[in-house]
């Protein structure tokens, strides 16, 4: 398993995945969306404590986002392996 230049990208060369199972994920489409969410606010509201919390929040979205993925991938492995 080798990691991409991104912080999201995780690709394994063993069985030919791909990033695709990324790319195509509605989580991780639904967390790009609020990312891109945060910068509008970020360029154009007032800089206060919301928008950290803004931030914040993304980056949970994000991280659980990224996790159910890899959680869904692993088990799908185990029922391969069985």
């Amino acid at each position: 398993m080798r990691a991409g230049t991104g912080s999201v990208v995780v690709t394994t060369e063993q069985n030919g995945d791909s990033v695709r199972k990324f790319i195509l994920n509605s989580s991780i489409i639904s967390a790009a969306i609020g990312g891109f969410s945060a910068i509008q606010a970020t360029r154009k509201g007032p800089r206060d404590w919301r928008l950290i919390l803004m931030w914040v929040s993304w980056g949970i979205t994000l991280a659980l986002a990224i996790g159910s993925v890899l959680q869904d991938d692993d088990e799908a492995r185990e029922l391969g392996d069985s």
